[in-house]
């Protein structure tokens, strides 16, 4: 009888003759999913939402269809990474990172009876992982330590002098309190809101 394989790499297709395809909780076994080609993996991800619908989540089954589909549809995470390159390669290992969160996300959120294709519903998820990435670390990246560190004290100061004058502290009052000028105060302010989402 004729299995179909979806060995990695490989077109779907006939198994050859005499060898059965193992299989897990009714799906194939794919060793390694990451180097499915994309065509097969638009394929081979309808078949394994369609059973993963299906089976108990904490399953050993479950696992491995949830698994396999992090790891068949990768390609999507570094597809979306490249609109990021330039950076460095550490940063880059940090995108592609948050970028299989989006990605993971998107499995777990995707329902097959909406009749979208899942590289249509993920790439947002992913893009919009990457992004929060970039909105929660660029001010650390481009702001000197020093900068950074005046910032968490103004902020503090303000609080307190807020507190003690019922009133906002005027940038005189900050440097006398954190005994520092007037300029250095200016400058932190200016560093506090030194970021926003739209040079993203």
């Amino acid at each position: 009888m004729a299995v179909t394989t979806y060995g990695a790499g490989t077109t779907t297709g006939p198994a050859r003759a005499g060898h059965d395809v193992p299989t897990v909780g009714g799906l194939p076994f794919i060793e390694e999913a990451r180097k499915t080609p994309p065509k097969d993996a638009r394929t081979l991800s309808k078949l394994f939402f369609d059973r993963l619908q299906d089976l108990e989540e904490g399953t050993r089954e479950y696992s491995y269809a949830r698994s396999t589909l992090v790891e068949m549809n990768m390609s999507l995470v570094q597809f979306a990474a490249r609109r990021f390159r330039g950076r460095g390669r550490d940063e880059l290992e940090d995108i592609l990172q948050v970028g299989t969160l989006g990605l993971i996300k998107a499995i777990d959120r995707f329902d097959l009876s909406r009749e979208v294709e899942f590289t249509t519903f993920a790439v947002p998820y992913i893009v919009g992982e990457m992004k929060r990435f970039f909105r929660d670390t660029s001010w650390a990246v481009h702001v000197p330590r020093r900068l950074q560190e005046l910032r968490v004290e103004l902020a503090k100061a303000r609080d307190h002098l807020t507190t003690v004058l019922d009133a906002p502290p005027t940038v005189a009052e900050l440097a006398a309190y954190l005994e520092i000028t007037e300029d250095e105060v200016v400058e932190g302010l200016v560093a506090s809101n030194g970021y926003t989402a739209g040079s993203l």
